[in-house]
């Protein structure tokens, strides 16, 4: 019976794991820290947006702005509804959200994690905890795994689905790169991708903690006013800028970000051209006319908008609406439209959801995941140059790379 050993007990992993050992195949499963999945119990703020509810192959790779086209072999093999049915039969009911994204009914992310472990305990794969940190080869093959505490551990096959270098507290430190250098491999300079974007000094500032639904963002070329991204759903201001759905996505489309060369625009009222935006402004105006543009204003923003959007339109707080002239009221339009910052950075990397970087996918084959480097070497998850969108996308990666590993490891050349 074939042995395989998978280092790293995330989604990809466990998932890796659970499936070899359903393939005929002895695993063990090597994971450092206590307990397993440890960032999959944060993902999406511990709610775990599992999968998107995606019926066509094309709509998940338009979704994976990194090498997606190398994942079509993984996400035929194992679809968001091949995801779905097996939580559901794991007894993980779940529900799709606004814009295909699929959760548990629970909104819980443990219920997600207990039913991976469950699966792989129950498959037969033993967890052993423990830190590779050294890959030991020789004609094109990998020999054994040295462990941080000095065990030589030798197998038939190996997965390595150790992650990326995002949250670096659950285990996610880079370990897998330097193991898979060691095996030959290429490694694209990891970078953070689905990140929180940094502002230059302005407004934003009294805004911390005010969080916006049912926007529209642009992201903008500063010096040739041109689009790189656009997105409508939430957002929150931080202490150091902005996060949130939109804006992690906006993210991982600013490519070699310095400073001042791109633009957050915020459409705070996507849902009216500026016409009737305009028209809606105008009856607020004749229903409290003898008040304050101050007041006027709260019943079209948050307060804490209100003076910011006031002074962008060179509005006085204490303008009397029925004396406000039309050039202002346009002005008004113009700046609930178009709130624009210049932005500064994305945050580190440590901060990132994912990480946009990894083995070179050139290096593996798409259709089983197997090292072209290595003849027993198999990859899933984000240790390899692919990421994805906010939306499920990227744990749809994890678990159809997942998939294919663990039944190609279990499967070719069995012994």
């Amino acid at each position: 019976m074939k042995k395989i050993l998978v280092i790293g007990a995330g989604p990809a992993g466990l998932l890796a794991a659970g499936i070899a050992a359903n393939s005929g195949a002895t695993v063990d499963l090597l994971e450092r820290n206590d307990r397993p999945g440890r960032k999959l119990m944060i993902t999406g703020k511990g709610r775990c947006n599992v999968t998107h509810n995606s019926t066509l192959i094309n709509e998940l790779i338009d979704n994976v702005p990194t090498n997606g086209r190398f994942l079509f072999g993984a996400f035929s093999r194992f679809t968001p509804y091949d995801t779905m049915d097996f939580f559901e039969s794991a007894g993980v009911p779940l529900k799709i959200e606004r814009g295909g994204r699929v959760f548990p009914q629970s909104d819980k992310a443990v219920d997600i994690v207990d039913a991976l472990v469950h699966y792989v305990k129950k498959s037969g794969v033993r967890i052993l905890k423990g830190r590779a940190v050294h890959f030991q080869t020789a004609d094109g093959k990998l020999l054994s795994v040295q462990t941080e505490d000095g065990k030589i551990l030798t197998y038939d096959a190996y997965i390595l689905a150790t992650g990326g270098k995002s949250y670096p507290a659950t285990g996610s430190t880079g370990d897998g790169y330097h193991l898979a250098k060691e095996a030959g491999h290429t490694i694209v300079p990891p970078k953070p991708s689905l990140v929180p974007l940094e502002l230059e000094n302005g407004s934003w500032r009294s805004l911390q903690g005010l969080s916006l639904k049912n926007i529209a963002i642009r992201v903008l070329k500063t010096e040739s006013y041109t689009t790189v991204y656009e997105d409508f759903g939430e957002m929150i201001f931080t202490h150091f800028g902005v996060s949130g759905p939109v804006i992690l996505s906006a993210s991982a489309h600013l490519r070699d970000i310095t400073r001042g060369r791109y633009t957050l625009e915020i459409d705070l009222k996507p849902a009216l051209d500026e016409k009737k935006l305009d028209a809606r402004l105008q009856r607020e105006i004749r229903a409290a006319s003898a008040k304050s543009m101050s007041s006027v204003m709260t019943t079209l923003l948050p307060k804490a908008l209100v003076p910011i959007i006031l002074e962008n339109a060179e509005v006085s707080p204490m303008q009397i609406a029925g004396a406000l002239t039309k050039q202002n009221r346009l002005s008004l339009v113009y700046a609930l439209k178009n709130l624009s910052y210049p932005i500064r950075s994305v945050r580190p990397i440590e901060e990132a959801i994912v990480t946009s970087g990894g083995v070179h996918v050139r290096e593996i084959d798409p259709k089983t995941m197997r090292s072209k480097k290595c003849e027993n070497l198999y990859f899933a998850g984000e240790v390899m140059d692919v990421d994805a969108y906010t939306g499920g996308f990227n744990l749809q990666i994890a678990f159809s790379t997942g998939y294919t590993a663990g039944k190609s490891a279990a499967e070719e050349g069995e012994i």
